[in-house]
Formats: C-alpha cells, structure tokens, sequence
C-alpha cells in the first residue's frame, strides 16, 4: 500500500467495475463521499488510505499503519525467510502481512525499527534525497581517537561501488564506544567506515530517525504504534 495519490473517478470506475464515464452521475447524485464528505469532482485526488463510500458502502477503507519496534540482535530486517527469524514474527497486529520495513538493520544490530504500508513515508525516510538522519551507538574492539571525527566528516570512497559516503558525524562516548550519524544507508555502511581503521565493529544499535527517538520503555523484541507527531518527527 502506499500514498501515491490517482483520480477519483479512476479509482471508482476501477473498484466498481463501471466506466469513467459513468461517475460523474454518481457524483451529481451525491452518493460519493471521501472521508466522510460529499464530493462532487471526478478529479479529485485521492491516495491509498482516502475513506471511499458510494451510497454509504465501503470500496476502501485501508487505514495507514505506523509501528516502532525495538529489533534485537539476530531478527532479520524482513517479512519473510528460510534460515533467521524476521522482525514481523515480533508484531501482533491486525496489519502485519501488509507492513513492510522503512529502513532496514543488519541482522546482528538492534535498536528502532519502522514498519508501516505507508510506501510515500517509507522511502521519505529512507531515500538520501530527502537528508534525513539517523543516529547509531557503536561498540568498537579497540580505542578510537579524534582522526575519526575528520574522516567521518569528510566521507569515504568504496570503490565497489565507485561512491564516496556522504559527510557524517561522528561523537566519542568513550574510548570504544561512539554516536555516529548517518544521512544514508549503504551496505554495512558503519562497519566499512571503520574498517578503514581496522577497527572491528562489536555492535550497533540505532538509537533515533529524524527527530524520533527509540521508546526507553521498549525492550528488545516490543513494539507499539506511533502517534501522529512522531510520524511527522521521523521524517523531519
């Protein structure tokens, strides 16, 4: 499911069966609503989770879904597979078969987690054009020291890839532990930036997106909905 918005009058041609043609009666007769109101415009833009009635009977009634989960450490980032554990195996929720994952995790990493049928959100969040942060606590194997700070700053070329990493912060905690803030997602993206040290990732646990931040109150494997200000504060 997603956002993208169409015309009513494709949509209700499409869901009844009937031709284009033939809505705007419908609408002249009043007997459409969207969200509850009478409208009168066959090209009225309406997306996947509009409330549509003709003559007060349902065609679609999708509601969006937003989740936070806390993902543990060895729950794939998936809806599906043979070998591991999946995230939607944690969620109880009426919704679940059509979630899919709006920022993935590396299977060892844990921390929040989004899961919607939200498409337009989802890759609002994850795409590197809209610049939204995200912000990890990383456990390293050995010291690190301000060098860091600059290289992170200044990105990294792969040369797989044949890209250069976007700018990233990196705060010291402790002498193995940092904050590293990411404006992308490359493929084990944290654990090749600090490769480049020859320094062993131990873990990584995602601490925020955007301006939302992991509920303290969620042990790893929980999850709950978000309220509508925190839909809007991730991709912010």
């Amino acid at each position: 499911m997603s956002a993208r918005r169409s015309r009513l009058d494709r949509l209700i041609a499409k869901q009844l069966g009937i031709s284009r043609d033939a809505v705007p009666m419908l609408l002249a007769r009043r007997r459409i609503k969207v969200d509850g109101n009478v409208v009168d415009a066959r090209d009225l833009l309406v997306d996947g989770f509009s409330i549509i009635t003709v003559d007060d009977q349902l065609i679609q009634a999708q509601a969006a879904v937003y989740l936070m989960l806390h993902k543990p450490c060895g729950v794939l980032s998936a809806t599906k597979d043979s070998r591991h554990p999946v995230v939607t195996d944690l969620v109880d929720h009426a919704e679940v078969a059509g979630l899919h994952i709006a920022g993935r995790l590396d299977l060892h990493a844990s921390g929040l987690l989004l899961l919607t049928n939200d498409g337009t959100w989802s890759r609002q969040l994850s795409d590197p054009v809209h610049g939204v942060s995200k912000l990890y606590e990383v456990n390293l194997k050995h010291p690190v020291s301000t060098d860091y700070i600059a290289a992170f700053a200044a990105g990294m070329y792969f040369s797989y890839e044949n890209i250069t990493t976007r700018p990233a912060q990196l705060e010291i905690l402790d002498e193995c532990t940092v904050r590293v803030t990411l404006q992308e997602g490359r493929y084990h993206q944290i654990k090749r930036m600090f490769g480049r040290f020859r320094n062993p990732v131990l873990g990584i646990h995602r601490i925020a997106i955007g301006n939302l931040a992991l509920d303290a109150a969620l042990q790893p494997g929980q999850w709950r909905e978000l309220s509508s200000s925190q839909v809007h504060a991730a991709a912010r």
